[in-house]
């Protein structure tokens, strides 16, 4: 099959390295070629993803080889070529066999002829290769099926032959055991790879070749026959002029001819083959009949053909043979016709059965071709019972299935899914699917299903459907397209899984958690009223000395009209400081929407911190803090962050009241942890946590009488601003709080 020629009329390429006289083949054997194991990928055939036997096109296709062996001898090895093209839908298809003249079988050859190419290849029919140097070479030395990739990179004589083999598949043949020739086919692009089920089709048909080659080969030898004896008849006429004589003897030669081809193919196929006379009687059964029934071919031989068959099919099959003989009329299809079959040990069998009629003289002759499909049979009943176990799966789950074709059309929908929306099939193919989606969610759903249809992604969305008496209720619709092995999308399977109930507990949740978060920041007024009482009254105690001042100012003679100014500028800045407590404290308490900005966030850590001056001084606490300057900005509700900090720098105070032997620190510490994230610390020197992470639990706490839901917000109000909050014992005591929360710019480039 290795292309040493570029054919009809383009010399060898191996031809001008050769000495006179040499064998041109011989000297096409380079040094330093690529190793066999490089271009051999045969093991990969059991792994690649293999389409299902199609046995109705096999069958089909040897019956027509068949049928061309019987008519045209001349032609079957084309024939086969074209056969193997079509039924492993290859680019390129051939058979080749050991030659010793380059023209004709030869099972003693040094060389591989090509006596027919289908394909693309089809223009180097009768080229060779040598036997010890090529891949049919390797493969008659292997004893096997072999599939090479690239075979180019190892013989490099087939560099120069166009188009290139991407993967040929090779599959020898034999005659008596011993090895002839092989079949091939070739692929020349990715468009597809050999499978498991080439291989199998390709060595059923290479049994075939055998029988072909064998059928050619006697032909071949009648010819000659024919031949000398037609020599010796010319001599005959010559010495006698008895031309009659002649003529009798070819008719004769021809008719022997046809029987010893027909005795060939008979006995060679794998098919039971049986003939019968008018009367049912068996003429004729071939060896493969034994392996089918059971019987030698000598206890068929004589009796009727029933005795293959079933008790009960006898008198249907005497009583349509008599109406066929009668009438013509036959009463079951000759081609392809499913029956039962009855072994000699009494087990009845499927088997497929072909018949032929051939009209001698009046004499009626039945031949037919009998297949045991038992194991095709017990295919299809195995495919058919993981079907039904399919179905019941898909109509017991507690889901809604829906399968949809290649574009999207839905065209099963299970029963669930019809319960739900109270309709049928046909309701949903008239009125379309989107008519039961919600007006609100239709134009996204069906965007994102277009999208995932064009572009075979898996489809993943949340929409309402309507159900059977008129409520919406929300669904997580999933979609995952089944792709064949090139890739190309085949079916879609989906699943509808009612989330409504998860959705309305998400909503209540938030609610819940709004008011537990509101809860929590009034239930600390009470912890720091007089702080606030304190830093409010500091100003105000300002004002009102200061408007006194102003007023003898005024009053003096003459009035300090300078003194007084000063005196009413500080009234405005002591009373501009205690509206802004009062605003701090009344934002802090208020439940206003999230509403993100870009904050400094050194600035609300102060802001903070002048709220809880006065809880420190009262509790003794030392503040220090180390703030990074060049801190980036974050986008964050101003309010909410407020509350982060105050819950965290509070919980640091408090743990510090059992801290009597050593000072009571407070450290805050910001810096820019990347160019990202900007990260807070809040460390405390009071008795520490045991269980850092447990803290952040609902209804956990540590206090007296905390209601253990302070930290629970506090890391709610991190995650929501995409950031993250933890704890860790401190390097000697206490515990340290800490915060990462995204730069603005990050966040905006995100």
């Amino acid at each position: 099959m290795c292309k040493t020629q570029l054919l009809h009329g383009v010399k060898n390429v191996t031809e001008s390295a050769a000495s006179p006289g040499g064998d041109p083949l011989a000297s096409s054997i380079p040094d330093g070629t690529a190793p066999l194991e490089s271009i051999l990928c045969t093991e990969e055939l059991q792994s690649r993803a293999s389409r299902p036997p199609d046995y109705e096109k096999e069958n089909h296709a040897l019956r027509t080889l068949v049928s061309a062996l019987a008519d045209s001898p001349k032609t079957i090895f084309q024939t086969l070529a074209e056969t193997i093209k079509d039924i492993t839908q290859c680019d390129s298809a051939g058979l080749s066999l050991l030659t010793v003249d380059g023209k004709t079988p030869d099972v003693g050859g040094q060389r591989f002829y090509w006596p027919a190419i289908t394909g693309m290849w089809s223009s180097h029919a009768g080229g060779g290769t040598p036997r010890d140097f090529g891949p049919c070479g390797d493969v008659l030395d292997s004893n096997r099926a072999l599939l090479f990739r690239h075979f180019e990179r190892r013989y490099a004589y087939l560099v120069p032959v166009s188009p290139a083999a991407e993967e040929c598949l090779l599959v020898p043949f034999y005659v008596k055991g011993v090895a002839v020739g092989t079949i091939w086919a070739i692929i020349h692009s990715d468009r597809r790879k050999f499978d498991a089920e080439d291989n199998r089709v390709m060595s059923s048909l290479a049994i075939f070749s055998s029988s072909a080659y064998q059928a050619v080969v006697s032909i071949d030898d009648l010819k000659s026959q024919i031949r000398a004896r037609e020599e010796a008849d010319s001599r005959l006429r010559e010495l006698t002029r008895v031309e009659v004589g002649v003529i009798i003897d070819g008719l004769e030669a021809q008719v022997r001819t046809r029987e010893e081809f027909h005795r060939v193919v008979v006995e060679t196929a794998s098919d039971a083959v049986v003939s019968i006379n008018h009367r049912g009687d068996i003429l004729l059964a071939n060896h493969a009949t034994t392996a089918t029934f059971g019987y030698e071919s000598s206890e068929l031989i004589g009796q009727p053909l029933t005795m293959l068959m079933p008790e009960y099919l006898r008198d249907l099959h005497a009583a349509g043979l008599k109406r066929y003989r009668d009438t013509g009329h036959r009463h079951i299809n000759w081609r392809g016709t499913e029956l039962i079959g009855l072994r000699k040990n009494g087990e009845e069998f499927p088997v497929e059965v072909s018949f032929g009629e051939i009209n001698n003289d009046d004499n009626r002759v039945f031949t037919g071709f009998i297949r045991d499909i038992s194991e095709r049979k017990q295919a299809e009943k195995t495919l058919r019972a993981r079907e039904r176990e399919l179905s019941l799966i898909v109509e017991t789950i507690p889901g809604m299935v829906w399968c949809a074709d290649p574009n999207g059309e839905l065209n099963y929908l299970n029963q669930r899914l019809l319960d739900f929306t109270g309709t049928s099939p046909e309701a949903w193919e008239q009125l379309g699917w989107t008519n039961f989606l919600h007006p609100d969610d239709a134009e996204a759903t069906v965007r994102a299903w277009s999208n995932a249809v064009a572009t075979s992604q898996s489809y993943d969305n949340q929409c309402r459907f309507r159900r059977f008496d008129g409520v919406y209720r929300w669904f997580r619709v999933l979609g995952q397209a089944a792709l064949d092995a090139d890739g190309r999308v085949i079916r879609w399977y989906g699943l509808l899984i009612d989330i409504d109930d998860r959705k309305n507990m998400e909503a209540a949740l938030r609610s819940s958690e709004m008011r537990l978060s509101r809860a929590t920041r009034t239930a600390t007024v009470g912890e720091f009223a007089a702080s606030v009482a304190h830093e409010v009254n500091q100003p105000l105690a300002a004002v009102v000395t200061n408007g006194h001042a102003c007023l003898r100012w005024l009053s003096a003679q003459p009035p300090g009209l300078a003194k007084a100014q000063e005196a009413a500028e500080r009234i405005v800045r002591d009373g501009t400081e205690a509206g802004e407590i009062v605003r701090r404290i009344r934002a802090l308490f208020k439940q206003a929407p999230l509403e993100k900005i870009e904050l400094d966030l050194n600035e609300v850590i102060a802001e903070v911190l002048v709220l809880l001056g006065a809880e420190a001084t009262r509790r003794r606490v030392t503040v220090e803090t180390d703030l990074d300057k060049g801190l980036a900005s974050v986008a964050g509700d101003r309010v909410q962050l407020q509350q982060l900090l105050f819950n965290l720098l509070l919980n640091a105070i408090e743990a510090m009241d059992s801290v009597l032997d050593l000072p009571k620190k407070l450290f805050i510490f910001s810096k820019q942890q990347s160019p990202e994230t900007a990260l807070v610390e809040i460390r405390d020197n009071g008795a520490g946590l045991k269980d850092p992470e447990k803290v952040f639990e609902a209804f956990f706490t540590t206090k007296e009488n905390g209601m253990g839901m302070g930290l629970a917000v506090c890391r709610s109000i991190i995650e929501a601003h995409h950031g993250r909050l933890w704890a860790a014992p401190g390097e000697s005591a206490g515990t340290t709080f800490s915060f990462t929360l995204p730069a603005a710019t990050f966040r905006a480039g995100s």
